[in-house]
């Protein structure tokens, strides 16, 4: 087998769909109990999971003097809990419905003497019932979520070495579990237009506070909704005047009118003869052509090519 085809491994969104459906909201009951402890930090960055050498984390978060922290380990599919204290709970990650899901953590970590409270409804999904409720997702399929752990690793990988040459303001790789993306996104530094829009049980207060400021941002969607299969994805906010008709590379990517960016579909870069070079080549130029036409200042916001050479 090629290496694009053992790390950029397969992931047609009709096989996987409906464990994708299930892992979206048991990503969101993890998540959600991050959102509840942690202190806030701009643009949300205190929410999201962070890809590890074997799944998901929420990295450490705070509860008193102690910390603890929930991991989705996709290599022998459990969930773990790990506190600052020594103790440690977890149980098995297979085939359960939503609301076993959240019923099993919260005693799970009732068990290590941790209480928390979280809002139980999910937010960024359609038609969405409290976790509590959900008894109709309930799939898990261990090799097609192993696989989307893997193309993460090298999305985070290759994420990681996009972020490395921009000096301005630049968040993490993080993984976001309400639209359940990988990004990374670059600020200009300056303020932006109040955000009108929102999401499914998401005020407008909480995208105006994640687009507070002028960005750059792109990232790997799993599909769904306007895509019917995996996809890289660059937008800009706010989107200068002639974006859309920005020419951009590789050729395989396009302008998504729906949803308003450009996009890159996976299968198609994972066909490329030297895959990194063809999501860097998207990611770079997707870039350019938001901060050219928005006019940062570029020279003071990246590391030359000859630094990053060096």
């Amino acid at each position: 087998m090629t290496d694009s085809a053992t790390t950029w491994c397969r992931l047609p969104l009709a096989e996987w769909q409906d464990t994708c459906a299930t892992l979206h909201r048991w990503t969101q009951v993890v998540g959600k109990i991050r959102l509840a402890q942690a202190p806030m930090t701009n643009h949300w960055w205190q929410v999201p999971l962070y890809v590890t050498a074997r799944g998901l984390t929420t990295s450490p978060i705070p509860y008193g003097r102690r910390v603890f922290q929930i991991d989705f380990d996709f290599i022998d599919h459990r969930l773990v809990i790990a506190g600052s204290d020594g103790r440690r709970a977890g149980f098995a990650l297979a085939p359960r419905s939503v609301a076993d899901f959240y019923r099993e953590l919260m005693a799970q970590l009732a068990a290590l003497d941790i209480a928390v409270r979280i809002w139980t409804m999910p937010v960024e999904i359609t038609d969405a019932v409290p976790f509590e409720q959900d008894r109709v997702h309930a799939s898990y399929d261990k090799d097609l979520v192993n696989r989307f752990w893997r193309i993460l690793t090298q999305c985070d990988r290759v994420f990681s070495l996009f972020r490395s040459r921009f000096i301005g303001k630049v968040s993490p790789v993080h993984f976001f579990w309400g639209s359940f993306d990988l990004a990374v996104t670059r600020f200009s530094g300056r303020v932006a237009p109040a955000h009108p829009g929102t999401a499914p049980n998401v005020g407008n207060w909480v995208m105006r506070e994640a687009y507070s400021h002028e960005v750059s941002s792109c990232g790997f969607w799993p599909g769904g909704g306007a895509l019917a299969a995996p996809a890289f994805y660059s937008y800009a906010y706010p989107q200068p005047a002639g974006f859309a008709a920005a020419a951009v590379r590789p050729a395989s990517a396009h302008w998504h009118n729906e949803l308003g960016e450009f996009v890159l579909p996976y299968d198609l870069a994972r066909q490329a003869e030297v895959v990194d070079e063809a999501i860097l080549d998207f990611l770079e130029s997707t870039y350019v052509a938001a901060a050219d036409l928005a006019h940062w200042d570029r020279p003071a916001l990246e590391r030359s090519s000859r630094r990053r050479r060096d």
